[in-house]
């Protein structure tokens, strides 16, 4: 079972090297890239090597991965990621119905394919809208995971946070998930100064209730990750600490 930690929590932190070695000392052995991380891939690698963390997995922008698929196959390769996924679509560039999120689908399969012949998993990260009802139930991700080879990293707190129920939606994806976001939600009203994201344990998402399906589908990789925590060191620590009671 792999247990990381989205790097992206800590982007208003310390520097890399500094966020690794937190992390380390929290108890994380594994980490998840993002794009911006990869503008300096030298500096990446000397950080990973200092503290002793692997980055098992990372989110590039599908634009990115279109322009220059060889340079990222490489990377992943170099780093020993098992995987990457596409994690985000800007509001203007979002399908509004289901042709253009098949449509996207088959892009976002096109854009991973040299990772799939590389065998590296390659997927999408999801966000609320692709939770959208479109007509009849069917949703954006649904259209997405009807393109061939692709993976979800499935983000439960986003499910949630679209009013969807997570073990439904996990079950409507069997044998496509790969690696689930483990996210929670503060109560209504709290925390809006972090966008309404609460360290594990301490919100409304019932994890207790909720992992034992995400391990009984046989998912077994899970990033911790809050959106804009006040305090990256006490989102680490305290989310480590709840995760490994559950």
């Amino acid at each position: 079972m792999g247990i990381s930690y989205q790097l992206f929590c800590s982007r208003n932190f310390g520097p890399l090297p500094e966020t690794l070695a937190m992390l380390r000392d929290a108890g994380f052995t594994e980490v998840e890239g993002y794009g911006a991380l990869f503008s300096d891939v030298d500096a990446v690698k000397a950080a990973l090597a200092e503290t002793g963390m692997k980055m098992t997995t990372a989110h590039i922008a599908v634009d990115d991965l279109e322009s220059d698929p060889e340079k990222f196959v490489a990377l992943a390769k170099e780093l020993g990621m098992r995987a990457v996924y596409g994690p985000f679509l800007m509001p203007d560039d979002r399908p509004t119905d289901a042709e253009g999120w098949r449509a996207f689908g088959q892009r976002l399969a096109a854009a991973g394919k040299p990772f799939m012949d590389a065998g590296i998993t390659f997927g999408w990260h999801n966000h609320d809208f692709e939770l959208v009802d479109l007509g009849g139930g069917v949703t954006g991700l649904d259209c997405i995971a009807e393109a061939e080879g692709l993976t979800l990293e499935l983000d439960l707190g986003w499910v949630a946070r679209a009013g969807a129920d997570p073990e439904i939606v996990l079950a409507r994806f069997p044998g496509r998930i790969s690696a689930v976001h483990v996210k929670d939600i503060a109560p209504a009203g709290e925390n809006e100064n972090e966008g309404g994201w609460a360290d594990l344990g301490h919100g409304t998402v019932d994890y207790a209730a909720l992992l034992p399906k995400v391990r009984a589908a046989g998912i077994d990789h899970f990033v911790l990750e809050h959106d804009n925590p006040a305090d990256d060191k006490r989102f680490a620590t305290r989310s480590l600490a709840t995760f490994q009671t559950l």
